[in-house]
């Protein structure tokens, strides 16, 4: 199963593929969401993992551009944000489901 993760912090990004590879999954990091739009609708996964906070444009920004262009790959928003009315921009916006920040495997 092929994920997309986008994280800008590089330290944490290598953390969380290395966790999911560890689970045989095959993890594409980008750190923006520049490259991460291009890269969800050029590929096909089965899942993007997406940090909210990110230089530039925003995960939820980024999000409901992918969802107005037709990607309707499931998107889980993994973040630092964990107030309801963060949780709630981001299933507007199209997520999937939403994980907070720390969180364990």
């Amino acid at each position: 199963m092929k994920i997309l993760l986008i994280e800008d912090e590089v330290k944490l990004a290598q953390a969380i593929q290395k966790g999911l590879s560890r689970h045989e999954y095959v993890v594409h990091v980008v750190h923006n969401a520049a490259e991460a739009k291009i890269m969800a609708l050029r590929e096909e996964y089965a899942v993007i993992v997406s940090d909210i906070i990110m230089p530039g444009q925003s995960g939820v920004e980024l999000l409901a551009e992918l969802r107005r262009e037709g990607c309707q790959t499931p998107v889980l928003l993994l973040t630092a944000l964990g107030q309801i009315e963060d949780k709630e921009l981001g299933f507007e916006a199209g997520a999937d489901d939403y994980l907070t920040k720390p969180f364990e495997f």
